[in-house]
């Protein structure tokens, strides 16, 4: 018998064990567990609660029933921070969730709370967070102006489609002077699924598939966010952070990834590229993702490759998961540049 199944027939007989407990059960070293245990972790059948030495392991199946906190709270003078150490301490997130999973669940419950009460104009919202076999989730929810129009209205945007895209970039804020508009961004990165519906618009960005997701619903009122961490992920806020503002960038948010198909699936046209690269001046690195486009024209791609780019030299532009046909018209764009140089 492996180890790995030594560990899982003993789990079975009991409760939850320490790392010191399955080190004198299979007489190994403390690295030696640790790779059983990573292994076990990330097929999901084993579940970590605490962290360091005082963590202590599960069968993914015995995981207690889950449990969770709901509040619903006047928003008027409402401390995030202090509202999610309640919820910690009630639902004993610190001794339950591995610190990194911790931090990631703290960081984004109260930036997405710190949305609600700063630019929702509602009253009142709703929170609940759930701690689950496999799963640590939470929702926010407000019945105020709705995020979508409030970016479209305060930013005269033609619609709350190009709001959803703005958004999408980073950067965006309707409160400048207090706010850098970088927590939806960081949040929906940090996470791995992440849901916010406004209106009739519904966003998804799911890690597991790398993709962002954008769908018509029936209209609610206000905005409805849910978010959906694994308690066995081995993501560090940290990292997510330096993915996009990195040390060669002074550890400032410079880098964006725009997934080019929430506009539309097919681009012809010059006014459609600058309404893509809008407001993007601001970065140092844009990544431009293009899949799930099927074409796109001249005009489009000189506009972008060409003039938007000779206008701020400083600035570089990439691209990612391009079909054939999309690749195509890029390389054209680019012998074309380089033949007038």
């Amino acid at each position: 018998m492996d180890s790995k199944q030594k560990i899982l027939d003993f789990l079975s007989g009991c409760k939850s064990a320490s790392g010191r407990e399955l080190r004198d059960l299979l007489g190994i070293s403390r690295q030696a567990l640790n790779i059983h245990i990573r292994t076990l972790i990330e097929s999901g059948d084993l579940l970590k609660s605490g962290s360091t030495r005082s963590a202590r392991y599960s069968l993914a199946t015995q995981a207690p029933e889950s449990v969770s906190s709901a509040r619903d709270l006047s928003l008027a003078g409402l401390d995030e921070s202090e509202v999610y150490s309640g919820l910690a301490t009630v639902l004993n997130l610190p001794r339950l969730l591995p610190s990194n999973v911790e931090a990631i669940v703290r960081h984004s419950f109260t930036e997405m709370l710190n949305n609600s009460i700063e630019h929702s104009a509602a009253e009142r919202c709703r929170i609940r967070v759930r701690l689950e076999a496999g799963w640590v989730s939470f929702v926010v929810r407000d019945r105020g102006i709705g995020v979508f129009h409030s970016i479209a209205s305060k930013l005269n945007l033609e619609d709350e489609q190009a709001a959803l895209v703005e958004l999408l970039k980073g950067k965006t804020t309707t409160m400048a002077e207090t706010h850098s508009g970088e927590g939806i961004f960081f949040t929906s990165k940090a996470v791995d699924r992440f849901v916010l519906r406004s209106h009739r618009i519904q966003l998804e960005a799911d890690r597991a598939r790398n993709d962002i997701f954008v769908s018509q619903k029936r209209f609610i009122e206000g905005t409805d966010i849910r978010v959906f961490i694994r308690r066995t992920t081995r993501r560090r806020l940290e990292d997510v952070f330096s993915e996009f503002a990195p040390e060669e960038y002074d550890f400032q948010f410079q880098k964006t990834k725009i997934f080019v198909k929430l506009l539309q699936q097919n681009y012809i046209s010059r006014s459609e590229a600058k309404r893509l690269v809008a407001n993007l001046e601001k970065f140092t690195e844009i990544v431009l993702d293009f899949r799930g486009v099927r074409s796109i024209g001249q005009g489009f791609a000189d506009e972008i490759f060409r003039v938007f780019a000779r206008r701020h030299p400083g600035i570089t532009i990439s691209t990612q998961n391009a079909n054939p046909v999309v690749e195509a018209m890029l390389r054209h764009i680019d012998q074309s540049i380089t033949n007038t140089h």
